[in-house]
């Protein structure tokens, strides 16, 4: 009993935390879905819990971006064949089987539809 009061102490703690911190909730996220495609990818791509590239990846406008894997810009330079960008995120160990970037696809973490949005808007930066 102690460790779920725990739990959800926590979870409040931490809820709070993004709320102070001007950091949306997941159900402020929710309530915010953007209709635009690119901007739909955006919000899948930025998302901590779907997409999450600016773990590992710079993105121009965008806050606290990582730097494991090369920067997302000048994408179409870089990948001029959509397919073969949306390839790399579906599963990036089929170019590379050293690459430490989740197969979003293989692994079913992005549903076809989000890889289909998320790779729209990779490729427009």
């Amino acid at each position: 009993m102690r460790k779920i009061l725990r739990i959800r102490v926590l979870s409040a703690s931490i809820a709070a935390l993004l709320m102070f911190a001007g950091l949306p909730s997941s159900h402020a996220e929710e309530a915010k879905k953007p209709e635009d495609p690119l901007a739909k990818g955006k919000a899948i791509a930025f998302d901590q819990m779907r997409g999450n590239c600016l773990a590992c990846h710079m993105i121009v406008g965008a806050d606290l971006p990582g730097n494991i894997g090369p920067p997302l810009v000048g994408i179409k330079a870089r990948y001029p064949d959509r397919e073969k960008l949306r390839a790399q995120i579906y599963d990036s160990r089929t170019a590379n089987p050293e690459s430490v970037m989740p197969p979003f696809g293989a692994h079913g973490i992005l549903t076809d539809e989000d890889l289909d949005l998320v790779t729209d808007y990779i490729h427009s930066l």
